[in-house]
């Protein structure tokens, strides 16, 4: 189906425009920019479309409609305009015109006015577009490439050929062992680990000393001067900054206690009287009676107490007059101690007692999956002094290479349990120059590729963003005359295409704002705007119970009788100029003015109130 189209314009601008989209579907094109030379065109040949333009002026352009109505009534027309003018076009409505096309003059747009005016493109059955001329989203253009094709497949391709060399690199890589590496760094973890006990050990011995050999505090123990007694030992542990002091009597019974409340706190001590049973301890009651061996006399061990678990040293405390008075315990917090053996070798600790439980960990796991088989408590026990045993654990999905040896304290006089250092299991790869020349190389080249690609794509994709980001900061500014160009078949064409269609509904809501404005009040416009965007419109009557204000001139037809008409006109606008503000202050609506009168609403807008308050304001 050919179509004879006539396209009359006032600028030669938009001719071309529409000239170049028609041409692309082989119309027979006839244009001019005379209506009289139209008018010949039109008797002289069939014509089936005439694209007319809206902006001719004076009332010439309605005479053209009227002259195609009457002579040419088979001839569709579709009335063109760069910008929106609703008077006429509500005008050419009530003429029967029904389609209109505004700039951009694009191929979709073209072909969809055609479309709507009853008339089908050369390539409308390939399209498969929507005949019935409505808006929805059918209208719009198809993604036939989107954009996230666009941008990943040339990235999966360059990831499946660096795959695909990397693989072919890889497998000539030659992997050697560093099993012996490995267990190295276990080894000297584990050695670091259990120096680091001892020096633990020797600090707290340097702390007890220095109570033990304090004559005042022994002479208040004696005294039962519990007052001085935490005095004396609260000052040193603020000196020394352990985390646990605990003095008892010669039968094992806690006299005063001193722990921290908080690790990282030095000076939070809680002081009180300790509850638990020291006297059933081993290296208590050594001291109790007076065990004495090579060593010295004391000793050490560790337990559980209310506020965590802490090992301690143990050792007599003398008074002035050289007897002992009573025992003194120094602790420090086992989970401390692990948990800066862990930051210094890196390795994950775990202590266990003499049967193989598990007693405090680094590892955030249940405990009973580091519990240690009897066989290996035995085989730990008897072969102490010539091998550690190394395992295999698994916590959360991570395997680990455990190392086991004895917990030692007194120079290994004292077995506490057993200690355990954890490593996750990792293996390295030794390449040759050439090797890893050949990754570095392929590396560089393979993230060149990629950032070349990744410029030029995003070059092609963001330049028509930019325009159209542009064009929506020209609108945030208030000018609704800017069109973008919707050129492609993907989602930024798509989105175009529908920022044009807002940007004439903006045009067409400023004329009918302005027209409600003339046509109401502006309160009532305001309050319709306002229930509008909170979609709350009701356009339905409403009942309200409202104050009504009726204010008129007195004897005022006797006045305007008397006086001539300019005479009076100024006095109503003197009138009504002093009144309306204050109605308008006072929250009140007018409603209308008839002459002389004034009829104004109080309490309905901007929200309704009781009749009495509306009336009082």
């Amino acid at each position: 189906m050919k179509l004879n189209t006539l396209i009359v314009q006032t600028e030669e601008q938009s001719t071309r425009l529409l000239l170049s989209v028609l041409k692309k579907n082989e119309f027979e094109l006839f244009d001019t920019s005379q209506v009289d030379e139209a008018k010949i065109i039109l008797d002289k040949n069939p014509v089936d479309l005439v694209f007319f333009d809206l902006h001719y002026a004076g009332e010439e352009w309605q005479n053209f409609l009227r002259w195609i109505k009457i002579n040419h009534p088979l001839t569709k027309v579709i009335l063109t305009s760069k910008f929106p003018d609703l008077q006429r076009e509500m005008i050419a409505q009530d003429m029967g015109i029904k389609v209109f096309l505004r700039q951009p003059y694009t191929k979709q747009w073209v072909e969809f006015a055609i479309e709507k005016a009853g008339l089908v493109p050369l390539d409308a059955s390939k399209k498969g577009r929507n005949r019935s001329g409505s808006t929805s989203s059918t209208s719009f253009p198809k993604v036939r490439v989107p954009v996230q094709l666009k941008i990943t497949l040339p990235y999966l391709v360059l990831a499946v050929l660096f795959a695909l060399a990397s693989a072919y690199i890889i497998s000539q890589v030659v992997f050697d062992s560093v099993q012996d590496r490995y267990f190295n760094q276990l080894i000297a973890s584990s050695k670091q680990a259990s120096d680091w006990m001892v020096r633990e050990e020797n600090r707290l011995l340097s702390t007890l000393r220095i109570i033990s050999t304090d004559p005042a505090i022994g002479d208040a123990i004696k005294d039962s001067d519990i007052e001085n007694l935490q005095e004396k030992v609260l000052q040193i542990g603020l000196q020394t900054n352990e985390d646990a002091f605990e003095v008892l009597d010669l039968e094992g019974k806690s006299i005063i206690s001193l722990r921290k409340k908080n690790l990282e706190d030095p000076e939070a001590y809680q002081l009180g009287t300790g509850k638990e049973a020291f006297q059933n301890q081993d290296f208590v009651i050594n001291v109790i009676r007076a065990v004495s061996d090579e060593q010295g006399d004391k000793f050490a061990g560790y337990m559980q107490l209310t506020g965590g678990d802490y090992f301690f040293v143990s050792g007599p405390i003398f008074s002035s007059d050289g007897s002992r008075s009573g025992v003194i315990l120094v602790g420090a917090s086992l989970e401390g101690i692990v948990r800066e053996i862990q930051s210094n070798t890196l390795a994950h600790v775990t202590l266990y007692d003499q049967a193989g439980n598990e007693i405090l960990s680094t590892f955030n796991s249940d405990k009973n999956l580091q519990i240690i088989p009897e066989s290996q408590v035995s085989q730990l026990v008897s072969n102490q002094d010539k091998s550690s045993i190394s395992r295999e654990v698994s916590i959360d999905s991570v395997k680990f290479t455990e190392l086991l040896g004895i917990w030692e304290v007194r120079s290994g006089l004292i077995d506490l349990g057993f200690l355990g250092i954890s490593l996750p299991q990792s293996y390295l790869v030794n390449a040759s120059q050439v090797t890893r020349f050949q990754v570095f190389a392929l590396s560089l080249t393979a993230i060149l590729m990629i950032v070349f690609v990744g410029v030029f794509l995003a070059n092609i994709i963001t330049r028509p963003l930019v325009k159209l980001v542009g064009a929506s900061m020209e609108v945030a500014n208030g000018n609704l005359d800017v069109k973008v160009e919707s050129k492609g078949n993907d989602e930024v064409a798509v989105l175009a295409h529908s920022f044009n269609s807002m940007i004439a509904g903006l045009q067409e809501g400023s004329i009918y704002r302005d027209l409600l404005g003339r046509s109401v009040s502006p309160e009532v416009r305001e309050q319709l705007r306002h229930t509008f965007s909170s979609g709350d419109l009701r356009l339905d009557g409403q009942d309200a119970i409202a104050t009504v204000m009726f204010a008129d001139i007195r004897d005022f037809t006797s006045l305007a009788e008397k006086s001539d008409s300019a005479t009076i006109f100024e006095w109503l606008n003197e009138y009504f100029g002093v009144l309306i503000p204050i109605v308008t202050e006072n929250n009140g609506v007018v409603n209308k003015l008839d002459g002389d009168s004034v009829l104004a609403f109080f309490g309905i807008l901007p929200k309704i109130l009781s009749p009495q308050m509306s009336a009082f304001n």
